[in-house]
């Protein structure tokens, strides 16, 4: 099967979005994260390593990873890949809620993912190419997806616990937001308690216990996931990146981007661009 490298992002005219997975390229790593979505990972060429709760997973050509709504996940992809991500809206399972607004999926059968991975990859032809008509044909295969999920990989019976955690992200999911959109500003944890109405103690608890990752971890790797793009992709200068994506000195973004990569900014990326 073959696939343009070229990012989709549906909007109205179909009810869920499609896209090549940003790391095709390889030597990518998305670190911990979660959104509301449900989100089907599809490897159609090359492998990738996901981790759902800090196990590990590897997928090669031919597998598929489901991703639950507010499910901590992290991806390395380290050589080229051709993979296409589904992320579905968690509402259009409204109907089929358990408590609290909560579906869950499992994946410990897998007789049905060849199915899986040919509505996928049906799916994302019809949308490339874009025929007369290629919106019944996209969504006739989505909602055939929909079909296979409620009635093969739900789990009706979900533990209190895993219940109780999904709450517990979705009330930290507007305190993630918010970093996102603002990690180029000065932030601490005391100043998001504040504007979120928690003392600094508990939300550090929440975001340890419940994220598994503590709050500056998580606020430098967005700032890390912004600044290694701006060096593989531009010539600005290291301390302009530094400060650019919130860091507060040169030698706090070297440390943190040593730890993570095993060399200085400066070394890697002569490495890489030689």
């Amino acid at each position: 099967m073959e696939f343009s490298h070229e990012l989709i992002l549906p909007n109205q005219d179909i009810p869920f979005k499609m896209f090549l997975f940003e790391g095709y390229a390889g030597g990518y790593r998305r670190e911990k994260h979660w959104h509301r979505s449900i989100e089907l990972f599809a490897v159609f060429k090359g492998s990738l390593k996901f981790y759902i709760d800090d196990q590990e997973h590897l997928l090669n050509a031919g597998d598929f990873m489901l991703v639950n709504s507010n499910e901590i996940h992290s991806i390395t992809a380290k050589e080229i890949n051709e993979t296409v991500v589904v992320q579905i809206p968690v509402s259009v399972f409204e109907n089929y809620y358990t408590d609290d607004k909560f579906i869950f999926f499992s994946h410990s059968s897998q007789l049905h993912d060849e199915v899986i991975m040919d509505l996928i990859a049906n799916m994302y032809q019809s949308y490339s190419k874009k025929k007369l008509g290629y919106e019944f044909d996209v969504q006739g295969n989505f909602y055939h997806l929909l079909y296979i999920l409620v009635s093969k990989y739900r789990e009706e019976n979900v533990e209190e616990e895993v219940v109780k955690v999904n709450s517990k992200l979705r009330k930290l999911s507007a305190i993630t937001s918010f970093l996102k959109d603002n990690y180029k500003e000065e932030i601490s944890l005391e100043s998001i308690s504040n504007r979120f109405g928690y003392s600094p103690t508990y939300l550090s608890r929440m975001f340890q216990k419940y994220a598994k990752i503590n709050f500056k971890t998580y606020l430098d790797n967005i700032r890390l996931e912004h600044a290694y793009r701006d060096l593989m992709n531009t010539d600005m200068k290291i301390t302009d990146i530094a400060y650019d994506n919130g860091f507060a000195s040169t030698k706090a973004f070297s440390k943190i981007f040593k730890s993570k990569y095993n060399a200085l900014p400066s070394e890697f990326r002569k490495r890489e661009i030689n």
